[in-house]
Formats: structure tokens, C-alpha cells, sequence
């Protein structure tokens, strides 16, 4: 996201090389760089002249660090008032209060609300808590039905309301139900509108003074860009609003809505959206968040999502295979390529690790090219997967067809793998550095 600014930003440390302060001079232009970037990226006009103010008037005349350039000190500073402009810390779930625990999810039609109900479910589940769903929209056709089938697939229960039809009546037996039922949290998704209008409002201030949530949670789409800000204003002037989340936010390569919500409502942002996949709901970190707008990377929650998404015990056998230096075949190739595929794909990835946005990632290397390997290598025979040294042209013309691909792309793949093998035995012996040589070879297009 925002990646005009990461790139200008790039710009302001070259243009500041070899200057023994930061002044007035040299620092109007690039903040005016900085403006523009951060006015392309939908962030608000309000938001923008304040932080271009702030960053001015720390920065003027400040002596440089003999460690450091002028364009180092001046990154360190937005970094810092990029965090402070998102909320300077992580803002967790407040679930202190007697069980259940009620969460009100509101926000706009298509803005991804159910999505985030059982994503946040699923987060909680996996945080050891007992969770209930419910739906109280049963305006729009099939939302409930869609929470339902989110609650099977996540294996969390979901509160069946009959044939009941009113809002309010769905909420108070939904609670009830959990208290009597030993529930940790109820998570209570609302009707939504394709726009902000007074029934929609006055029936969720309803719905929060009938079930008295401990946190009132407000899901607004980043693609929105401008818009997010008016419908977070007219939400949080209807509602004690405790938090924020994001959603679509890979979506997006402006992401502006992230630096202007909070400001806007001073409601602290509490996740981030990204993805359609059960695991897409990320903590917000607002100095995480900053290095990844600063192209600095966020390794700490890739850390975090590697914890929650790989299978650590697949992982452990795996290292100590390569350890051994014993044969690396296709099997293997395909595990790795699986659990890349579980943390979110190489687009995932690539946005949290440092300098990514700097890389050119070969072309095709996403979600698609993922899937296109495994099913060629779910088109070998077992034997072909342990010894891909068999695999010849007929072989070859065999498995292309039951993939459903060219034969180049088999090649391609052979290929890809023989770079990989050669990694795995540079690993054995303990050869890093060649590892890291040997990247090259794999990766052609990165520089």
C-alpha cells in the first residue's frame, strides 16, 4: 500500500545526500513531495496538512547524527509521525466484562462485515475463547445464511433465530443463549445499507442499547478511499464506537483510509482486512504499518503469521531433512510451495518483508502460478515425484495434458525445482552464502 509515497520517500533521501543539516531549503521540495503523495493516496486534506506541519516543524534545523544522512534523520521522523498519526500503539480487544462478551460489528453494505464477524471468530477461537455468531440482518437475502455457512467452515456455533424477524428480538435470545450456554464472546453481526440513512441508525443505537456490547466495532471498506472518512464520521457520531477495522486493505494500493480514519474519529484502528481467506484479519500495528509504508518491512507479523499458519511439526521434519542432506524431490518442493500458499501467497509475503517493494518479483509469481504448480506436480505418479530425473519427453507431454497446461510450463517448473535441489544441498552443508548466490539463479528477475 501507499506505494507513490514509499517511492517518493526513496527520492527525498537521494535529493538530501551529502547536506549537514535539514533546512528550510532543502526540505520544502520534498515535502511537497510528500503531500502530493500522500493526497494521491486518498489520504484527507485535513489529515495531510497536519502531519506535513508536524513533520516540518520537528525536522527544521535539526542537527544530523554523525551515524546518520539528513535523509535518515528525515524518514526517522515521518516514521515516527506515521505511527503517532495511526495511533502510536496496538489497540487490543477489550473483553473484560461478564461472559458473554458482546461484540457489534456495524458498518455499510459490502463493506465486508460478515466476512470480519467470522474472521474475528475465528482469531478468537484460535485465542482459546468460546464463540457465538449471530445475525440480526435480515434485511439483506442469504446474510444470514452466509454467517451460517462461515460458522460451519470455521467450525464455530452459529445462534439459529427460527423464523424471527425483528432485529432487536434476534440480539436479546442470542445473548441470552450464550449466557446460559457457558459462551466466552457473542459476536453480533448488523444490517447494513448501500447508504448512511436514519432507520439504519436508529436500529443499530437499538440493537447497542438492547445488548450493551463491550466493543462496538465499525468495518469500513479501504477501497472506499474519500468516502471512508464521511461514513466513519456519520458512524462514530451515531455510536460509542470503540474500534476500527479496515478491511479490502490489499486491495488498495493508496490506502489512504489507514492514515485518515483514525485521526478523523480518534478511534483507535483495531484490525486490517486482507484477503478472503479465514486467516485475513491482522492486528493493527501502527509502527508496523509505518515501516511497511516506508518500505522498511514488517517482519515481526510475518513471524506471527508464519506461528499461526504453518505447521510447525511439517516444518521441524522438513528442516531436519535438509539438515541431513537428504534428496529434496518434489514432494518436498510442493509442501513449501503449500504452506507459502497458507501465509497468504507471495503478494503477502512480499508486502512484509523489507526492501520488497524495491524487488521485481518475476512475473506470474502469485496465487495463480502457485496453484498451476500443484496441480502439475498432483499430475506425476509418486514414483516421478521422488525421482523427477525420470521424467522425459513423453512424460512430460503426459503430465502437461493432466494438468492442463503447456509443456513449457513443466519445463519451467523442472527447472524451478533443480534451482531449489541446488539450494537444499548449499543448506546441508551449511553454505548460506551460496544459498543466497543461488536465489539468483532461482529468481532471474530480482535484482
Amino acid at each position: 500500500m501507499l506505494e507513490n509515497l514509499s517511492g517518493r520517500l526513496a527520492g527525498v533521501v537521494k535529493s538530501l545526500r551529502g547536506q549537514a543539516r535539514i533546512t528550510e531549503a532543502n526540505v520544502q521540495d520534498t515535502l511537497r513531495q510528500v503531500r502530493l503523495a500522500l493526497l494521491e493516496a486518498d489520504v484527507a486534506l485535513p489529515v495531510v496538512k497536519d502531519f506535513i506541519e508536524a513533520v516540518k516543524t520537528r525536522a527544521l534545523g535539526q542537527d544530523v547524527l554523525t551515524s546518520l544522512s539528513p535523509g535518515q534523520a528525515l524518514i526517522g521522523i515521518v516514521h515516527e509521525e506515521l505511527t503517532r498519526l495511526m495511533g502510536g500503539e496496538n489497540a487490543e480487544l477489550n473483553l473484560a466484562a461478564t461472559p458473554p462478551a458482546v461484540i457489534l460489528m456495524a458498518g455499510l453494505q459490502g463493506s465486508g462485515k460478515t466476512t470480519t464477524s467470522g474472521k474475528l471468530a475465528l482469531l478468537l477461537k484460535n485465542r482459546k475463547k468460546k464463540v457465538l455468531l449471530a445475525s440480526a440482518d435480515v434485511y439483506r437475502p442469504a446474510a444470514i445464511d452466509q454467517l451460517r455457512q462461515l460458522g460451519k467452515q470455521l467450525d464455530v456455533d452459529f445462534f439459529e433465530a427460527g423464523d424471527e424477524r425483528d432485529p432487536l428480538k434476534i440480539a436479546r435470545a442470542a445473548q441470552d443463549h450464550a449466557s446460559k450456554q457457558f459462551y466466552d464472546v457473542l459476536i453480533v453481526d448488523t444490517a447494513g445499507r448501500l447508504a448512511i440513512d436514519e432507520a439504519m441508525m436508529a436500529e443499530i443505537q437499538a440493537l447497542h442499547a438492547a445488548v450493551k456490547p463491550v466493543e462496538t466495532l465499525f468495518v469500513v471498506d479501504a477501497m472506499q478511499g474519500q468516502d471512508a472518512i464521511n461514513v466513519a464520521r456519520a458512524f462514530n457520531e451515531a455510536l460509542p464506537l470503540t474500534g476500527i477495522v479496515l478491511t479490502k486493505l490489499d486491495g488498495d494500493s493508496r490506502g489512504g483510509a489507514a492514515l485518515s480514519v483514525r485521526h478523523i474519529t480518534g478511534k483507535p484502528l483495531k484490525f486490517i482486512g486482507v484477503g478472503e481467506k479465514p486467516n485475513g484479519l491482522e492486528a493493527f500495528h501502527p509502527e508496523r504499518m509505518a515501516q511497511r509504508i516506508l518500505g522498511m518491512g514488517d517482519v515481526l507479523s510475518l513471524i506471527e503469521q508464519a506461528h499461526s499458519s504453518v505447521d510447525m511439526a511439517e516444518a521441524k521434519k522438513f528442516a531436519d531433512k535438509v539438515k541431513k542432506g537428504k534428496d529434496f524431490d518434489l514432494e518436498d518442493f510442493k509442501a513449501q510451495i503449500l504452506q507459502m500458499k497458507k501465509m497468504g501467497g507471495l503478494s503477502a509475503l512480499m508486502d512484509k518483508l523489507p526492501g520488497a517493494g524495491q524487488m521485481n518479483v518475476p512475473a506470474g509469481a502469485d496465487d495463480k502460478a502457485i496453484n498451476r504448480v500443484e496441480g502439475i506436480i498432483n499430475s506425476m505418479t509418486p514414483l516421478e515425484r521422488r525421482k523427477p530425473e525420470l521424467i522425459k519427453a513423453s512424460r512430460k507431454r503426459r503430465i502437461a495434458a493432466g494438468a492442463g497446461v503447456q509443456v513449457q510450463e513443466v519445463n519451467k517448473l523442472l527447472n524451478q525445482f533443480e534451482q531449489a535441489q541446488k539450494m537444499m544441498k548449499m543448506m546441508g552443508k551449511g553454505g548460506l552464502g551460496k544459498m543466497m548466490r543461488g536465489m539468483k539463479g532461482m529468481m532471474p528477475g530480482m535484482r
